[in-house]
């Protein structure tokens, strides 16, 4: 099965998430969870930090428009599988969040650079449950 896999991409993927997570620090003193930040966006809502979540989220989404105007195309996406099997995967990764109190964004980015050992801990699972889950799917299944 190939990749899209680019190298360069990739780091200058990581080092925007680190430069987005490091201004996000130092302009609201909050670490970037994006999934602690989505789930604080339903109720019951607790403080008045709504917006700004609501604006950290919007720009997720928005971050491929804004890529094809600076490129004039969208991003390659490679998705091949089936809408259930999405649906399944995408409630085991928001479960595991919620399990192991953050994600691959908080734990994997902002814990690891601040030398946290259950961030450290949390991330080993992700990579390797990532690692197992991409053999089995394609190699064993």
């Amino acid at each position: 099965m190939p990749t899209t896999f680019t190298p360069l991409a990739s780091l200058a993927g990581g080092v925007l998430i680190g430069l987005s997570a490091v201004m996000l620090m130092a302009v609201s003193g909050r670490i970037a969870g994006v999934s602690g930040i989505a789930a604080r966006l339903l109720p019951p809502f607790g403080d008045n930090a709504t917006a700004g979540r609501f604006a950290f989220i919007a720009g997720l989404v928005a971050a491929p428009a804004l890529a094809r105007l600076v490129t004039g195309a969208f991003p390659p996406q490679a998705i091949e599988t089936g809408g259930v099997l999405l649906a399944v995967a995408g409630l085991l990764v928001g479960f595991g969040s919620v399990w192991g109190n953050g994600c691959t964004s908080g734990h994997g980015v902002c814990g690891i650079s601040r030398l946290s050992t259950r961030s450290i801990v949390a991330t080993l699972v992700f990579m390797t449950t990532g690692f197992v889950t991409t053999f089995v799917v394609r190699h064993l299944a």
